[in-house]
């Protein structure tokens, strides 16, 4: 399992909201194809968007620039 991964599970089993955002973001900017970094930024967004997180807009436009919504 990679340190990410770790952070992440972590992340979840704490249910830190704005360390997952910034934790898919970081996995989806380290994703290599664009499903993989497709999962991780809508993840990224959703939380953001429960949280009312001022991160949400700037995750949807880089979904939109992708083509994802």
């Amino acid at each position: 399992m990679s340190e990410l991964q770790s952070r992440l599970l972590v992340a979840h089993e704490k249910d830190d909201r704005a360390g997952l955002i910034g934790l898919y973001t970081e996995a989806a900017d380290r994703a290599n194809d664009l499903i993989e970094r497709s999962f991780f930024l809508t993840h990224a967004f959703v939380f953001a968007l429960e949280a009312g997180d001022l991160r949400a807009p700037l995750l949807r436009e880089r979904l939109r620039e992708m083509g994802r919504i």
